[in-house]
């Protein structure tokens, strides 16, 4: 791949490398004098990959800077797909070592709003690549005048992350991480239409970010070249390419391109970082020598925990497990967690609302407790921020158990076995949050990913029929489910670095009446800041165990998967005619037809886990 050079030579980037030149001369000095030898810090493929990053970056700022608000809609058009193109060969550098300006000129046409208290929020109206995409593909004519603002924002920001780029002292392993994260990036986001809503590229636009892996690759030649993994990632990663460069994004089969292009690609990845010797970081979200994104280890669960959490073995759980089916705990002994999560029901009730103490109806749907661990806000609108502090705000609800952690401390203390188990396992014994840290290490066990579809992507089992396979490609493709429920976990984890949770207003309305419909009031993320732009947001859930965690939505109000997908079909709230300001979902139907509608519900039931029954 030919590109521009890219002119570095700026007064930042020289006063940091003399920086470094004066950092290391001393060193050597300091060395010297204490006869021992400096040992050079960083990889051997850093200038060179500094560079290919400088000159994508170039090349996409030059492409951006021929839009033009004076030529015509198509004209630009045809240049924003090159845009596009730049973007996609720079973008595993921008994941990797600029994240937040990844976000920025990637992120979605959605306003941004910042609320810490109620005199620090802000509200943030988007720049990016992908509004520029909707102005383009507007039915209702370009807004040139936005259009302009989005382009002056570009034109700026490439060329500053060219300039404040921070790619000097990089190890191997942090280039390894890089390729990987891109390649998960591809299978979870990338070939889902998630940055492509209009033009639906993304097939294209995958392909082009593995050639820029293979050129990537390449740099690390004189390292790795030798070894049998180098080899077939390179073979791999060219195979991939060929395969998305050539396909339709509505017909594109993604099953198997996950199982046997992505998942090869992160075994050869894994098994070559531990022949050529790098040692990977293991304290990030996910396991970095995971070799299939659907075995149970791909995420590292400590990581999702506070912490000083305990380790998740089997007297852990067994303990949290033993409190959280307890109806002691409560305040008149009446209630444990297993009240309302009925693992029967995959953690579930089975009711439309929950209902508390009394029969009294509580605010919302009880969600499922599978995968719960795999995500970083909890409760329906977001405000617990960890398991820890759930199980703190179901325990003081007067609805609920009804009674204060010091209570409740108190109670566990006076049941020897429960003291037992807590001297042993734990350095201060009973203590209100070493309770909290017992029961969410046991909710935290609650995701075995040994569902039906699991196991066909483990190559454990080969019984998934053509039209489950059929609805997996349509969730991840035309269906658009994916472009929220992001795999492998299928709720708002956001891939590919993990670290936040999404939310979503999707018009949700009061009953599944879509001949005349009602929106539902509940006003989710708005409190408590009172922030209208707020309304009616709610936290993707997971998808895992759909099949038996009937009704749906935060109200309860579709019985069925079917209505479920009708919702969707119909373009949410806004679809059906409501108004609905800051709905998220497209209000465009989906036009799915019934045997699609089908196949995609047949797809979700190959998640429900096989022995969800044994917890």
């Amino acid at each position: 791949m030919k590109i521009n050079a890219y002119k570095t030579g700026t007064l930042v980037e020289f006063l940091f490398l003399f920086f470094l030149m004066f950092i290391t001369v001393s060193c050597h000095k300091e060395n010297k004098a204490n006869n021992v030898s400096y040992k050079k810090v960083g990889s051997v493929f850093t200038e060179d990959l500094r560079n290919y990053y400088l000159q994508s970056l170039d090349s996409l700022a030059t492409n951006i800077n021929k839009l033009d608000t004076l030529k015509t809609v198509e004209e630009n058009k045809a240049i924003f797909k090159t845009v596009r193109k730049w973007y996609k060969f720079a973008e595993p550098f921008m994941i990797a070592f600029d994240n937040n300006n990844y976000l920025t000129i990637n992120g979605p046409n959605l306003l941004i709003v910042h609320a810490e208290d109620y005199t620090d929020i802000k509200k943030l109206k988007p720049k990016s690549l992908q509004v520029v995409e909707e102005l383009l593909y507007d039915d209702e004519g370009l807004n040139r005048k936005e259009l302009e603002l989005q382009l002056i924002f570009l034109r700026s920001r490439v060329p500053f992350m060219a300039h404040n780029h921070m790619i000097y002292k990089q190890k191997d392993r942090h280039y390894l991480k890089m390729i990987r994260d891109a390649i998960i990036t591809i299978a979870t986001k990338g070939i889902t239409g998630f940055d492509s809503p209009m033009q639906l590229n993304s097939t294209e636009e995958s392909a082009y970010v593995y050639q820029s892996l293979s050129e990537i690759l390449r740099y690390m030649e004189s390292s790795f070249g030798e070894t049998e993994e180098y080899q077939q990632l390179l073979k791999e990663f060219k195979a991939s390419e060929d395969v998305l460069i050539n396909s339709e994004f509505e017909s594109f089969d993604r099953y198997s391109f996950i199982k046997n292009h992505t998942n090869k690609q992160l075994s050869l990845l894994a098994k070559g970082c531990k022949k050529w010797n790098v040692a990977m970081a293991e304290n990030h979200e996910l396991n970095p020598y995971a070799e299939n994104l659907f075995q149970k280890d791909f995420f590292n669960l400590a990581n999702f925990a506070p912490q000083g959490s305990p380790a998740s073995n089997e007297e852990y759980i067994k303990l949290g497990k033993k409190l959280f089916n307890d109806t002691s705990l409560s305040n008149k002994g009446d209630m444990s967690c297993a009240t309302c999560h009925n693992n029967k029901k995959a953690f579930t009730d089975g009711l439309a609302v929950g209902i508390g103490k009394n029969g009294v109806k509580l605010q919302r749907n009880t969600p499922t407790l599978t995968y719960a661990g795999y995500q970083r806000t909890f409760f329906y609108d977001g405000r617990g921020d960890g398991l820890e502090g759930q199980i703190v705000g179901v325990t003081n609800n007067k609805n609920e158990f009804h009674i204060d952690m010091k209570t409740l401390e108190k109670r566990v203390k006076e049941n020897p076995e429960y003291l037992k188990a807590f001297n042993a396992l734990y350095k201060r014994n009973v203590t209100s949050r070493n309770i909290r840290l017992a029961i969410a290490t046991y909710i935290r066990s609650l995701a075995p990913f040994n569902s039906k579809f699991d196991k066909n992507m483990l190559g454990l089992e080969t019984t998934l029929t053509t039209e489950e396979k059929q609805g997996f490609n349509l969730f991840m493709g035309k269906a658009a489910c994916a472009t929220c429920h992001f795999p492998p976990v299928f709720n708002g984890l956001v891939p590919p670095k993990f670290s936040e949770s999404e939310f979503e207003h999707l018009g949700v309305t009061k009953t599944d009446d879509f001949n005349n419909p009602i929106l539902d009031d509940d006003p989710g993320m708005f409190y408590p800041y009172e922030v209208e732009e707020r309304r009616g947001f709610f936290k993707t859930s997971t998808v895992r165990n759909a099949e038996l965690t009937a009704p749906y939505m935060h109200n309860g109000a579709y019985k069925t998967l079917d209505k479920l997908v009708a919702f969707y079909n119909n373009g949410g709230g806004a679809g059906m005619g409501l108004e609905v300001p800051y709905q998220t979902l497209p209000p465009d139907s989906l036009n799915l037809n019934k045997k699609e509608k089908a196949t995609i519900i047949a797809f979700i039931k190959t998640l429900t886990d096989a022995d969800y029954l044994k917890n």
